[in-house]
């Protein structure tokens, strides 16, 4: 299936010029690596970065434009240095912190069919990383995000007022987007999800879980 939903152009830009910040970076990535288009783009990018250092006075060696974050490599700083090409159902830069085998994973319990695996982060980086698992046709509560928000779809899918995302899709979400994902009836689904802040919860049940979950 093609891939149909990228990362928004500001997004892809803020990576390539390393200043999107660590958790948001690593889902970038990820989708990079299963993405040709936007690998294609983020190509461009870097042609495009490097002439406009090159014009630069003083600049006698163009160098390729950081994507890693500033602060001392942790787990996660892994992901967001070189994105790569996916092998099978995990994208290439995730499998140094998850493995090969989504089946493989630990996962903890977070609600009613829902399952999580929370993902470090660099000792100063700021946000939220984790995996989550949703079981088929579960419906997800309604909510709203605190800031940016990245879901990259690495099985199953979901469909919410936005549209539907299936493998390799990239929800790119800010602020303004109020949603209820639900999942693939018969698979599910599992994705990647990086937040800047805790989301905007509803209900009365997941505002009062929240704290104790970190989302």
């Amino acid at each position: 299936m093609a891939i149909t939903h990228h990362a928004d152009d500001s997004t892809l830009m803020s990576y390539a010029a390393g200043t999107l910040p660590e958790a948001l970076s690593a889902v970038v990535a990820a989708h990079v690596a299963m993405c040709t288009d936007c690998r294609r783009e983020l190509a461009t990018l870097d042609e495009l970065g490097a002439i406009l250092l090159a014009d630069l006075p003083g600049q006698a060696t163009v160098m390729p434009l950081p994507r890693q974050p500033a602060v001392e490599p942790a787990p996660c700083s892994a992901i967001v240095r070189k994105p790569s090409a996916a092998a099978g159902t995990i994208p290439a830069p995730l499998t140094r912190l998850v493995g090969k085998d989504l089946d493989a994973i630990a996962w903890k319990r977070l609600g009613l069919g829902v399952w999580h695996l929370p993902l470090p982060l660099s000792a100063n980086a700021t946000g939220d990383l984790r995996l989550i698992k949703v079981a088929p046709g579960q419906i997800m509560p309604d909510h709203g995000h605190g800031g940016a928000e990245l879901a990259l779809i690495l099985a199953g899918s979901y469909t919410d007022s936005i549209g539907h995302f299936g493998h390799g899709d990239l929800a790119d979400l800010d602020d303004a987007v109020e949603h209820q994902p639900i999942a693939d009836r018969e698979a599910g689904c599992i994705c990647l999800i990086a937040s800047e802040h805790p989301a905007r919860f509803k209900g009365l049940f997941a505002r009062l879980v929240q704290p104790f979950v970190g989302l």
